[in-house]
């Protein structure tokens, strides 16, 4: 995958860190960055699943059993996965 060349502004505190980071590490501050954008990325992936999930149990009504609704959901979630 081609790399993306791209100027950001943070504090001078952060940079200071990440620089250590990197050097203890052995890798370069943009590896570092990279890094912490794929983690961050994936928290997010992680809390809108969550919420996704969360929508199921919060629609559930008496009269239809949770096991069946969690697989028209589910089936729905992972459909264009697969």
């Amino acid at each position: 995958m081609p790399n993306i060349k791209t100027a950001i502004s943070i504090e001078k505190p952060i940079f200071e860190k990440i620089d250590m980071l990197a050097k203890d590490l052995k890798v370069s501050r943009s590896s570092i960055f990279s890094q912490a954008a794929k983690e961050y990325i994936q928290r997010h992936q992680n809390r809108e699943l969550l919420k996704q999930i969360n929508n199921v149990y919060d629609d559930q009504s008496e009269s239809e059993s949770l096991v069946s609704k969690m697989r028209s959901k589910h089936h729905d979630l992972v459909k264009d996965q697969w």
